[in-house]
């Protein structure tokens, strides 16, 4: 059977920048081996097969993949997705301000809005609120896995930690930008310093920026999920709310940031997390983006 995909980069406005994505139309039939390895063939740092979707009044259900396994919520996925499907109901005369994903973490509403024929803007409400799992690895571990010494993790408060909002991350605060551009991993000392030890993800941040106007600027790395290096996670920029929360200690009222990722990679991405906190609390966060369509195709 014939399979429309088409691909994006997403958290971005301009082609060939962002995060790319396979986005895989038609996936009713598709077992988790064939959707496995169609991700590998396409070798992008994930791939998203889209079908009808269960409960009435969604939009669709999103299978998410990375070239090394399932993930049950990714963010540049839900981003891609959301716009791809904005756009095409756009072109058959019909759509909506908000559609709601069915992804295997739970619904996601994303607000969704069309700039073009081939460029919009999905901002989502995470599905599941962000929480520190478990005490991270020592910094000397940590640096080593990261080829920094260990004077050069953590500033101001921050200081390295475990968090998911559906994926997990270790959190490593990088006290410059010019620190953060020369990581080199070492692999060898990968599983030992990067937690949880099932998902050893790291995200790699600082205050420094490339771009005016901007908050932080980040890496990301998932050897184990077969991905070396990340332009643009979202699921981590989501698991990053809990990370401002405890270290930047935002009153309450809407807060906006806006992370930058993938300069080191020559895919520039922006990623904006918003933040709603009430009484000390976080309350609710959205991530949000663009995405512009790239290529169009079937798969046979």
């Amino acid at each position: 059977m014939a399979r429309r995909f088409v691909t994006l980069d997403v958290f971005t406005a301009t082609p060939h920048a962002g995060n790319p994505l396979a986005v895989v139309l038609d996936a009713e039939g598709l077992d988790t081996a064939a959707m496995q390895a169609i991700t590998r063939e396409f070798n992008l740092s994930e791939t998203v097969f889209v079908a009808g979707a269960a409960e009435r009044g969604h939009r669709a259900s999103l299978r998410i993949f990375t070239p090394g396994r399932e993930l049950p919520f990714a963010g540049h996925p839900t981003v891609g997705a959301a716009v791809l499907l904005a756009l095409r109901d756009s072109a058959e005369g019909r759509g909506a301000d908000v559609i709601v994903l069915e992804e295997q973490v739970g619904p996601v509403p994303c607000a969704v809005s069309v700039a073009s024929a081939r460029t919009g803007h999905a901002t989502f409400t995470l599905p599941r609120l962000p929480q520190e799992l478990e005490p991270p690895a020592g910094l000397p571990l940590i640096a080593g896995a990261l080829g920094l010494d260990r004077r050069e993790i953590g500033f101001d408060r921050h200081v390295p930690s475990v968090v998911s909002a559906g994926v997990p991350f270790t959190f490593v605060p990088v006290s410059s930008l010019e620190a953060l551009e020369r990581v080199r991993l070492d692999t060898t000392l990968w599983s030992q310093a990067i937690r949880p030890a099932d998902q050893p993800n790291a995200f790699a941040y600082c205050r420094q920026v490339r771009d005016a106007g901007h908050d932080f600027h980040a890496r990301m790395f998932a050897p184990a999920m077969g991905v070396r290096e990340d332009p643009a996670t979202g699921s981590a920029v989501a698991a990053f709310a809990d990370v401002i929360m405890r270290f930047e200690q935002p009153g309450d009222g809407d807060h906006r940031f806006t992370v930058e990722q993938g300069y080191e990679m020559g895919r520039p991405s922006q990623i904006t997390l918003e933040m709603s906190v009430r009484k000390g609390a976080l309350v609710s966060a959205r991530i949000g983006g663009s995405a512009v369509v790239v290529s169009e195709g079937v798969l046979l």
